[in-house]
Parts: C-alpha cells; structure tokens; sequence
C-alpha cells in the first residue's frame, strides 16, 4: 500500500484517485471546488478542500509523508506549475504532474515535476494504432521502438505448437501471455499447442506486427 496525494478532482484526477483507492492505496484527494470534494469524500478516507497554489495549504498538507503527489488539474496550467513548484519546495519525494503538450512537459519537469503524463495524447495514439492495424485488440507502448500487442493467431497455428511454429525467429514476436477468453496463460512454454479462438498478447516492434497482422 502507498500514501498517495492527489491535487485537481477534474475528469482525470477523479478516475485515478477512485482506480487507486480501489487498489488499497492511502489516497487523499483535494481540489478548492468544495462540490466536487463533498460528492466524493465518502469514498475516501481524507478527502480536503483547498487552493494549493497557497503555500499555508501545501505546508499543512504533511507533503513528505506522500509516497507520490500527483498534480491533475486540466484547465489551468498556470496553477499546475505552481503547485509543482511547491511540492517539490516542500519536500515532495516524488511528483506527478500532468500536461497537455510538449512544452508544458518541459517547464513542468524544469521546475520539479519527477515524471509528466499526457493522458489525452498517450490514448489518442494507442487508439490511433490499435485502430489502424489490423486485428489489432490492444496495445501498450513500452518504449520508442517495442510495444506489446495483443492479435489473433493464425489460421494455420491452430493444433500447432509454439516451438514447431517458431514464432520468434520467423516473426520477430515475443509471447509472453496466451489469452483464451478473458483467461490468460502467462509465459506458456514452448510446447504450449494453439488452439481456436486464441489470442496472443507479444512484444513486438509495429513493422513486425503490421506485416504478421495483414496475414490474419
């Protein structure tokens, strides 16, 4: 379990305090819409109103007691530098901060902000690939060349084996889970035979798996 702070209740900040909180994590939310605060306090433990662009707010806040402070305000990236700035001023062991474009990335980071999330910009690319490709179901980026997929296998895989097939050498794909219905097999070792209706979840660069995709 972590002690997590969250800063801006808007339509980010609300799905990821609930999805931490859910996980078993200390969340405490706060955000100066006193509204938004009493909709939400009774599904958490603290749960405060409050500006913290305000020093006095931040300071009462016990700052350094938080595992990770996380700065989710949408509309006003004015007060999201300023309250990073405070974090990290009063002791923020690690912060959070979200951004919209590049260069908000870029002061967020100058002035204290350990890491910076694009939710609008990383969904829109996933659904951009998930969508273009074919027989694409899901992906995750890990990284500038790899990501990790999940597609259909072949028609000709079925009754066949990982090793008889050879997937990795011939399709420059690594399984690393075999999904059957919403069941999934992780790390299935060579031998594992595929059978109908599989789905394959692999890291794999995008050119890789465009040119196995177009064979479905």
């Amino acid at each position: 379990m972590k002690s997590l702070l969250i800063i801006g209740m808007g339509r980010f900040g609300r799905h990821l305090a609930t999805k931490l909180n859910e996980l078993g994590n200390d969340v405490m939310i706060i955000d100066k819409n006193e509204d938004i605060i009493n909709s939400l306090a009774s599904n958490f433990t603290d749960a405060f109103v409050g500006d913290c662009t305000n020093p006095a707010v931040i300071k009462s806040l016990g700052i350094n007691n938080f595992d990770i402070c996380f700065v989710t305000i949408g509309d006003n990236f004015q007060s999201s530098l300023e309250i990073t700035s405070l974090l990290k001023e009063f002791g923020a062991k690690y912060i959070v901060s979200k951004a919209t474009v590049d260069m908000q990335a870029k002061f967020l980071k100058q002035i204290g902000a350990d890491e910076v999330v694009y939710p609008e910009h990383d969904m829109a690319i996933r659904l951009a690939i998930k969508f273009n490709a074919n027989n694409v179901f899901d992906y995750i980026p890990i990284g500038e060349d790899y990501a990790i997929y999940e597609i259909p296998i072949l028609e000709e895989w079925i009754n066949k084996s990982i090793i008889e097939i050879d997937v990795r050498k011939k399709y420059n794909i690594n399984i690393v889970a075999v999904k059957k219905s919403e069941k999934f097999l992780s790390s299935p070792s060579p031998s594992y035979i595929f059978e109908e209706n599989d789905h394959i979840v692999v890291i794999a660069k995008s050119d890789d798996i465009n040119a196995l995709t177009k064979k479905i």
